[in-house]
């Protein structure tokens, strides 16, 4: 049987066993002349080995339910953990954040006849939740800077509009106070989606601390890498005890959390909040909590990487030109785990062939307007879609999407850097 958990003990990590292999180079490949590069770009982030110990330790118990009696659940533990990183007095463990922009929005209040304001640029996640709540989502315009452009915002808001959901997509931030300017103005409730904003800071402050609502992703692309999971964030009571009710909690399992709500609160709605069953999972959470010792460190280590690449890439005379990298605001400490990319001065034949060259190099990178990919606003065809965001897509059909896993070498990240210039120099030659 394992001993008894030492988290302290086992802050190191090991590599995880991929399975995911490149694949072999073909008589194209063999014929290019120059950088190539042949690591899968989804390459995840470990787990430490404390929470690979922690989950074997559950197991070998079979206390994997979200409230075994007598026992201190992993998710209350990682709540606590979060309401800590980003100074949040509440925090519920939710099995994605999906789910937990879904609660976020109940909560709140929404009902089948609202609608949402929601970033144009986004993922599917975000309207889909819209969906499940059974309200609308309205598109509000984004600038080339992939953040949602508060003109817009504010033409969208009708005298019924109540309700913001604001995404931080790939961690980009917008202008805040402009945006709560109009929140503020039009007494909007408004839903952060901090999926990619873990560690984020606006004015030294976690973003999503000015929401009502701020809701984060644990999911493998994300800063922390639970496989799949979320956490609801608030600071307010009543919120926080629906929230914990819609996750799964009844009766007086209140007792078993971490950080709650007073018990009075609690009792005030649990009899009018259905149970989703939506709270996360003990295993998953056995992932979260070394990865936030960790995360300053390796949010350094990202930042560092990043500012290199881009560097990289605008010491080129043709990627200064055609690599439009938007600057980061002064007022924003960044998480830059993954680049973004406008292309600027190729037609559509011209983007076509580019990706085409980064593919033929080893190195497929995502074009988020592309027919297939779930961040184009027009594959989500459940709910209307925006007939009124010209300029988001034409964004999304000339923006691309590199990610940067922590696993790899600098030497790695500086090879990506030259075969993303090669392959421009294939296209533009």
């Amino acid at each position: 049987m394992l001993s008894v958990f030492a988290y302290s003990a086992c802050a190191h990590s090991v590599s995880p066993r991929v399975t995911t292999k490149a694949p072999a180079p073909g008589a194209a490949a063999a014929a290019i002349s120059g950088p190539t590069f042949s690591k899968p770009l989804s390459t995840p982030d470990p787990v430490p080995m404390a929470g690979q110990l922690r989950a074997l330790e559950l197991m070998n118990s079979g206390a994997l339910f979200r409230y075994t009696p007598s026992v201190l659940s992993e998710t209350a533990l990682a709540e606590e953990a979060i309401t800590e990183y980003t100074g949040f007095k509440y925090a519920v463990g939710f099995n994605s954040c999906g789910s937990a922009l879904f609660i976020a929005l109940k909560c709140l209040g929404v009902e089948p006849t609202d609608s949402v304001l929601c970033n144009a640029f986004s993922f599917t996640a975000v309207p889909s939740a819209v969906h499940h709540a059974m309200a609308k989502p309205v598109y509000v315009e984004c600038t080339d800077g992939f953040v949602m452009d508060a003109a817009d915002l504010e033409a969208k808001i009708t005298p019924e509009t109540k309700y913001l959901m604001l995404t931080h997509m790939r961690g980009k931030v917008a202008d805040m106070e402009a945006v709560y300017a109009v929140a503020k103005k039009h007494n909007l409730q408004v839903v952060e989606d901090c999926a990619h904003a873990l560690g984020i800071q606006w004015e030294g402050t976690q973003l999503g601390r000015s929401a009502k609502v701020a809701c984060f992703s644990t999911q493998s692309a994300k800063m922390i890498n639970s496989g799949e999971g979320g956490f609801l964030c608030t600071n307010d009571d009543e919120i926080a005890a629906r929230a914990i009710c819609c996750a799964g909690c009844y009766e007086g399992l209140i007792a078993q959390h971490v950080v709650a709500p007073p018990k009075a609160v609690f009792d005030a709605v649990k009899k009018q909040t259905p149970n989703y069953s939506l709270r996360m999972s003990d295993l998953t959470a056995c992932c979260v909590r070394p990865q936030i010792d960790s995360l300053e460190q390796r949010i350094e280590e990202y930042n560092e990487r990043y500012y290199r690449i881009v560097g990289q890439l605008a010491d080129d005379a043709a990627g200064a030109k055609h690599f439009h990298i938007p600057p980061i605001d002064s007022r924003v400490r960044p998480v830059c785990d993954s680049l973004q990319i406008n292309l600027r001065g190729l037609d559509a034949a011209g983007i076509d062939t580019f990706l085409g060259h980064c593919k033929a190099r080893g190195m497929p990178v995502g074009l988020f307007g592309s027919v297939d990919n779930a961040r184009n606003f027009r594959n989500w065809q459940y709910s209307p879609i925006a007939v009124d965001v010209d300029s988001t897509e034409a964004m999304i059909g000339a923006a691309i999407d590199v990610r940067l896993p922590l696993t790899f070498e600098q030497e790695d990240i500086d090879q990506m850097g030259a075969v993303l210039l090669a392959a421009l120099h294939d296209t533009v030659a």
